[in-house]
């Protein structure tokens, strides 16, 4: 097994940002890059070749000497000698960006370390949202401020229909398609990574064909709640969506090891239909999509009159919809801690507490460094805490190694180091500083009444996770404490506190994405 890195910063496996993958724009990395694959250019020839017969006789008039003086323009008679020196330079740097393209197909050189190109010819995915309002669709109105309010709202929630719908497609016409007609990836790979995305569409096109039907004339829409409280049991096909991420998400970080695959998405995510996003951007789109709905709703309650007819349905929408987000969060969760629990590997038998397997859900997970400066990952299940070291099964797949002994939440004592204590002694600040005297960001965890359990002192990426780590360790311990002392009066109950659900999705990924769940 793969021993885990122990030097270096500390890195958290929730941290992945947008631009997963970073290259040298000086091109170093790049040219190091093997030939690529057919499908480079599928999106970009079209466009090109029709750039290149549009430039081509452009391209020899445009090349002036570096010496060659130019006449000022107060003294040129025709107004070509006006504009020609300003586009000149334009000309000449679309020239050599057709040239290296032209190079680049024939020779099978990597790609150029040059920008994205400007094109004469518009691109379907254009890199930006249309930011388009409601009142910029009418010319005129005789609304209050408030009912402006609500069409925006409403008119906000149909252009979100339209953008997934889009965003949707594209994902199975440039990365499914494509993917498993090069086999860059087999079927059943592909099959795993997108799951059902594919039957969510239809959905959200049925929402968008009742909104637009709901616009009269004027371009206003009046009642909207009926027919959400109509559309929204749909949304139940988002659990078997959104349960099938976890592993998803695993298998495509594993994929993104095979050069082909690397290849291929990176240069996906540096064209122009990808707005910079990577394909798990996309793919996470339904379930941001999902928790939006009770946002918008409660926007379109708060704009809507009394005496409007949708004061009585939308209290109805949105007890309906946050029903099903939260019932889609509770599988979610689940299923997150169903796919981690199998992938935890024991060294000793006694490290297989009987709460790691009655655990359904998981608080946090994450990764924290301990008193030596070793990179671990953390879980904190519902009724355990658990100490790994991540390795790799012998198919390339993620694994997590049970560090020590794991403690049970019910028993955990936990102490907060307030930073520039060393708190446990010098090899805990040499790891920790790097040699200088002040720790930050760390805090220790123990167990009552356990011989074999030593304490884990442990630091935080920053404060914010530390505080994090902190807030959902004091929700287990006081959760499984009152489960503990129910157990001696009746049996454990077979579900978890409702209010608590929400908490199955916590990864502490993000400063926004903690945000959004605890605001949730």
């Amino acid at each position: 097994m793969m021993e885990v890195e122990e030097t270096g910063e500390t890195r958290t496996s929730w941290s992945v940002a947008p631009g997963e993958t970073h290259f040298d724009h000086a091109g170093k990395k790049r040219k190091q890059d093997p030939a690529p694959e057919p499908v480079i250019r599928i999106i970009e020839d079209e466009e090109e070749e029709e750039e290149g017969e549009m430039m081509s006789d452009h391209m020899k008039d445009s090349e002036e000497p570096s010496n060659k003086r130019v006449k000022p323009v107060a003294k040129s008679n025709s107004l070509t000698g006006v504009i020609t020196p300003m586009k000149t330079p334009a000309l000449k740097r679309i020239g050599q960006s057709i040239s290296r393209s032209i190079s680049f197909r024939t020779e099978a050189r990597p790609l150029p370390p040059a920008p994205l190109r400007s094109r004469t010819k518009a691109s379907s995915f254009p890199r930006r949202r249309n930011s388009q309002c409601w009142s910029d669709t009418v010319e005129s109105h005789d609304l209050t401020a408030k009912e402006i309010k609500r069409q925006e709202v409403i008119y906000e929630l149909t252009q979100g229909e339209r953008q997934l719908i889009d965003d949707l497609s594209l994902v199975k016409k440039v990365y499914y398609e494509p993917m498993l007609k090069l086999d860059i990836m087999t079927e059943s790979e592909l099959g795993q990574i997108f799951g059902t995305l594919d039957s969510l569409i239809p959905l959200h096109q049925d929402l968008l064909s009742r909104l637009e039907r709901l616009r009269g004339s004027e371009k206003t829409v009046g009642e909207v709640g009926p027919t959400l409280i109509n559309w929204f049991p749909c949304l139940e096909a988002y659990v078997t969506y959104c349960c099938n991420q976890v592993g998803a998400k695993a298998l495509l970080d594993q994929k993104k090891h095979e050069k082909r695959v690397e290849h291929f998405l990176r240069l996906c995510q540096e064209s122009s239909f990808s707005r910079k996003l990577d394909l798990w951007n996309f793919l996470d789109l339904p379930r941001s999509r999902l928790v939006k709905y009770p946002l918008l709703l409660k926007e379109i309650q708060k704009c809507t009159p009394p005496d409007h007819p949708d004061e009585d349905s939308l209290p109805d929408a949105l007890e309906l919809i946050q029903s099903i987000v939260a019932e889609v969060n509770k599988k979610t969760g689940e299923a997150e801690c169903q796919f981690y629990r199998r992938g935890l590997t024991y060294l000793e038998d006694s490290q297989r507490l009987p709460e790691i397997q009655q655990s359904r859900f998981l608080y946090c997970h994450g990764e924290l460094k301990n008193n030596k400066g070793q990179r671990l990952h953390v879980f904190l299940f519902e009724l355990a805490l658990v100490l790994t070291r991540p390795n790799e099964d012998r198919d390339g797949g993620q694994v997590f190694q049970v560090y020590r002994q794991p403690l049970p939440n019910a028993s955990i004592y936990l102490e907060e180091i307030p930073d520039g204590e060393a708190g446990g002694g010098g090899t805990f600040r040499g790891a920790f500083t790097g040699g200088n005297d002040k720790v930050k960001n760390c805090f220790r965890v123990s167990s009552r009444g356990r011989s074999k359990a030593h304490p884990y002192s442990l630091q935080a990426n920053d404060s914010f996770s530390k505080q994090q780590w902190i807030t959902c360790l004091r929700q287990a311990i006081v959760q499984s404490r009152d489960r503990t002392a129910q157990t001696s009066q009746s049996q454990l109950s077979p579900h978890p506190d409702p209010a608590l659900y929400h908490i199955a999705e916590l990864s502490l990924s993000s400063d926004t994405e903690m945000a959004d769940h605890t605001s949730r």
